[in-house]
């Protein structure tokens, strides 16, 4: 501080009731002068590697403006702090906690991708019996395929590990997870109460007691938040049941397992905004700033899911179909799919 500031500068009690009871203008005059001798700026510059707080000085002129989704500080589970560390940290973690996308055709001898996709459709009915989180189904798949990546599964017991690992998800994830009483009734006591016990530790052995794990529901919460800052509320609602469908279909195909969850999870978005709103460009700066996934890397993972979504009517495997179908879910499985996607939408102004 400057050193003419001195005590006898200090004003008197009086003095200081008198700037109290200043109209409000002259005091922010005074925090505005104070503020340019300290060269104070408003706004505090962000250190290392920025998410959302870079963006506004570099894109004012933009037409396509990014809008900040990370600045509702009083609501604490937001993290808005934090979040972008956070995802960082998920992104650099995805791969180490992906299955291998060819085991089908490297371990497995007894099982094949429609007994697979037979499990996953199960499990999505067990989830709702039961009522658990999205969040457990999500990892459930995913201790199955990171098993299934390195161990041969005879098909008798596919089904065993299957409710293993949604017992194994359920006590990460849930308040109350189901008893293991439970999971064995859910099979029509196919399997015993200590053959569950058993492929649990079997799971959690392989995996090395890794329990937490990047899944598409994961970076779906954030991107879902970026999608829908354009949309009215209950379009936005419409939006995050249609991607949670979409999603869902993912999991029955095996051959989604070559994307990494934080591309399925934008391209579910690009899908979902393209369904409900034919006339707008599905992505934006907003999207590609959250996402980091530009229309053209979107573009293979999009199309598959656009299949998947297409097929879905014809499936023999309905559980996802039949849920999304209900009232609560804004029967989202029902809405017309376009039947092709014009290549000008993956371009980006």
């Amino acid at each position: 501080m400057d050193e003419t500031m001195s005590c006898d500068s200090i004003e008197s009690p009086d003095e200081v009731e008198y700037m109290d009871n200043r109209d409000v203008s002259d005091v922010h005059s005074i925090q505005r002068e104070i503020t340019s001798n300290l060269n104070i700026s408003d706004t505090k510059e962000p250190e290392g590697d920025v998410c959302s707080r870079e963006i506004i000085v570099e894109l004012e002129e933009r037409v396509d403006k990014i809008v900040n989704i990370d600045n509702i500080y009083s609501d604490t589970q937001l993290c808005a702090t934090y979040v972008c560390d956070i995802y960082k940290h998920l992104r650099e973690s995805e791969e180490k906690k992906r299955a291998s996308p060819d085991f089908m055709d490297r371990i497995q001898k007894d099982i094949n991708v429609g007994m697979r996709a037979i499990l996953v459709d199960w499990l999505v009915e067990v989830a709702e019996e039961y009522r658990l989180v999205p969040e457990t189904l999500y990892l459930t798949v995913n201790y199955l395929d990171r098993y299934l990546s390195g161990n041969a599964m005879n098909r008798q017991r596919l089904q065993l590990l299957g409710v293993s690992c949604m017992m194994i998800a359920s006590k990460y994830e849930e308040i109350c997870a189901p008893q293991v009483e439970e999971f064995c009734y859910i099979t029509d006591n196919t399997y015993l109460k200590e053959e569950v016990l058993q492929m649990e530790s079997a799971v959690l052995n392989y995996l090395k007691f890794e329990m937490t794990a990047p899944t598409v529901k994961c970076f779906l919460r954030r991107f879902v938040r970026a999608a829908a800052h354009d949309v009215q509320e209950i379009p936005s609602l419409q939006l995050e049941y249609l991607t949670n469908f979409i999603a869902e279909l993912s999991l029955l195909e095996y051959s989604m397992l070559s994307y990494p969850p934080s591309l399925i999870a934008a391209s579910v978005i690009f899908l979902a905004r393209f369904i409900l709103f034919p006339s707008k460009k599905p992505w934006n700066s907003t999207l590609q700033h959250y996402t980091l996934y530009r229309p053209s890397d979107l573009c293979a993972c999009v199309k598959d899911l656009h299949r998947l979504c297409c097929s879905s009517h014809d499936s023999n495997l309905p559980a996802i179909r039949d849920k999304y179908s209900q009232h609560k879910y804004k029967c989202v499985a029902k809405k017309h799919i376009p039947p092709s996607i014009p290549r000008e939408v993956f371009q980006i102004n």
